[in-house]
């Protein structure tokens, strides 16, 4: 059932000139019903990390654990995002150091965190959206990189889900800016069948 080559091979399907949205809840449709039931599991997983509420411990315990090693990885990286988000708050604040209760790494000491020091430096800028787009440039580079060496594999698609969600917050934020990331997804898929 799972024809990684021809969903990946299909998924810009939509506006490769980024003159329209891209339908994120009918492309996400048309992905699903392509997978077989464990990679919609897997895929759904992953989808609910965008419904508030959701990141919590329990979340975080369950990723580590998962069979995919796409969610394993990013996950562990998200969550070191967030970890150092906390911390630069308290910082910021003026609150002790763990006044707040950080979300426990399950692999390892926040402090163990490779990008920490990257992601400090995008909480230190300035301009709010600035620094929105600094993370989510953060997050889109963590997918490229967990996903570096494959080409047609349950993992692009996640990647190219989380690429989507970001697109699909920007063309909330700033249409602008929406676009060019859309832009940039469809030319890298393009790229990237053509191997």
């Amino acid at each position: 059932m799972n024809n990684y080559e021809y969903i990946i091979a299909g998924l810009p399907l939509l506006s490769q000139d980024g003159r329209e949205n891209p339908d994120t809840e009918g492309l996400l449709a048309e992905i699903r019903e392509q997978l077989s039931g464990k990679d919609r599991a897997t895929l759904d997983f992953l989808l609910s990390s965008y419904e508030p509420d959701t990141l919590n411990a329990e979340f975080y315990l369950k990723a580590a654990k998962d069979r995919n090693s796409f969610i394993r990885k990013f996950f562990l990286a998200d969550l070191g995002v967030r970890n150092t988000k906390v911390e630069y708050l308290n910082r910021t604040l003026g609150r002790p150091e763990g006044t707040d209760t950080l979300i426990p790494d399950p692999e390892a000491e926040p402090a163990d965190f490779e990008q920490k020091a990257e992601v400090d430096a995008i909480l230190e800028i300035g301009d709010i959206l600035a620094r929105e787009r600094g993370l989510d440039d953060f997050y889109w580079k963590t997918a490229d990189a967990i996903t570096v060496l494959d080409v047609f594999d349950l993992d692009v698609i996640l990647a190219f889900v989380v690429k989507l969600k970001l697109v699909e917050r920007w063309l909330r934020l700033d249409e602008a800016t929406g676009r060019e990331l859309f832009r940039k997804l469809v030319k890298e898929i393009k790229e990237n069948t053509k191997i």
